[in-house]
């Protein structure tokens, strides 16, 4: 099953439709089941130029018992942090160790001489 989408703008862009399925094989290689989710897309406010239209939209998203709503300008953007967002379920990235600042500087130093 799919994520659910609601929207009361007119729906998601056919760019956004393309790509979601790479991002529902992502939750599913990260434990999350897709059908799960509701993903709701608003105006983030009102117009304040006629005939111009907002120009954020209000993306949440619901799952269990938690949400979370994200402004962004475009589908495509909120796509990315919500595919980043799915990578992140499972921590953040271990990071090679580096040394320090100061043990680099003396790591030099001991080479020069």
């Amino acid at each position: 099953m799919s994520i659910i989408l609601q929207s009361t703008v007119g729906g998601f862009s056919a760019q956004f439709m393309r790509k979601l399925p790479l991002v529902e094989q992502a939750m599913r290689e990260h434990g999350l089941d897709p059908a799960e989710f509701v993903v709701s897309k608003d105006y983030a406010s009102t117009a304040t130029i006629p005939f111009v239209g907002p120009f954020f939209y209000d993306y949440s998203v619901f799952f269990g018992d938690d949400q979370f709503t994200v402004t962004e300008p475009n589908d495509m953007v909120f796509l990315d942090y919500f595919f980043k967002r799915v990578l992140a379920a499972d921590g953040p990235p271990e990071l090679p160790e580096r040394p320090g600042l100061m043990r680099r500087l003396f790591g030099w130093m001991t080479a020069a001489t």
